[in-house]
């Protein structure tokens, strides 16, 4: 399963709440459906993504582009993410403090490993990065802010996991477990296994287990006492980090930076 695909079906709209707005959910639905990487896409293959019927994306995508959220090509007779959505992400990445107190820890971090170093959010079934920053060595991990991966194989996603209540991280693994369907006990050992490794060493290990060829340590950043949970990684080549470094170096190396951070962060939270 691609990281970078958009789930706009893993979520059912509750309809039948008079308080939810069904069309607003539709719209948005819509953008969401726009995955990493696809500039255009047309009427139909928007009404397929999202379930929406077409009649019903004609509208929203009228109005959508109306509004300046997406941009028409009348050759193509497709749409793609206008500026509206790209000025929505900034406002809401420039009222994140944390990212400005994060970044100074997470590049010196990055420069003093030669890793890919990020603060990430949960999004439905994926991490997305707020933060990330590279060190300069030639087996780096090119992602930006931006970049999804997924929460049951990676590292931060699974630190996150381990960050939630215990109520709140049971009622997400139903969510991942109705997204994976038959795929799921594999997943899920996995993620049983970070848990271990999270009580064990206190942060968890994703060993080649999103791509074959990348491993991480990650670990959670709990907020406002568990009321706001995000994470931070350090991953690179599987080439480079091999369990030993993993356990013994960059892990505790990153606890400390998670502290750092935290303790800048008290007055503000």
């Amino acid at each position: 399963m691609d990281s970078t695909d958009a789930t706009t079906d893993d979520a059912p709209l509750p309809e039948k709440d008079r308080n939810f707005v069904t069309a607003l959910a539709r719209g948005l639905e819509l953008l969401r459906a726009f995955g990493t990487g696809e500039e255009y896409l047309g009427n139909a293959e928007l009404s397929n993504r999202t379930h929406i019927p077409r009649p019903t994306v004609s509208r929203l995508t009228y109005t959508l582009t109306q509004l300046g959220y997406l941009q028409h090509n009348t050759h193509l007779e497709k749409y793609r993410l206008g500026p509206g959505v790209l000025a929505l992400g900034y406002r809401f990445l420039a009222n994140m403090g944390i990212r400005e107190i994060a970044r100074p820890h997470l590049q010196t971090f990055a420069d003093a490993t030669d890793c890919n170093v990020s603060l990430g959010g949960a999004d439905r079934n994926d991490m997305v990065y707020l933060e990330t920053c590279h060190g300069h060595g030639p087996l780096i991990i090119r992602l930006d802010v931006g970049s999804r991966l997924p929460i049951a194989t990676s590292a931060i996603g699974r630190a996150w996991l381990c960050g939630l209540s215990d109520e709140r991280r049971q009622q997400v693994l139903q969510e991942l477990a109705a997204f994976y369907g038959n795929e799921w006990p594999h997943y899920e050992a996995g993620i049983q296994q970070s848990m271990k490794d999270y009580a064990k060493y206190g942060f968890c290990l994703s060993e080649q287990d999103w791509q074959r060829d990348i491993s991480a340590v990650a670990m959670p950043l709990i907020l406002e006492d568990g009321a706001e949970v995000m994470a931070i990684n350090c991953g690179g080549s599987s080439l480079r980090l091999d369990h030993h470094r993993l356990v013994s170096n960059l892990g505790p190396r990153l606890k400390e930076v998670a502290a750092k951070i935290k303790q800048e962060l008290a007055p503000k939270y």
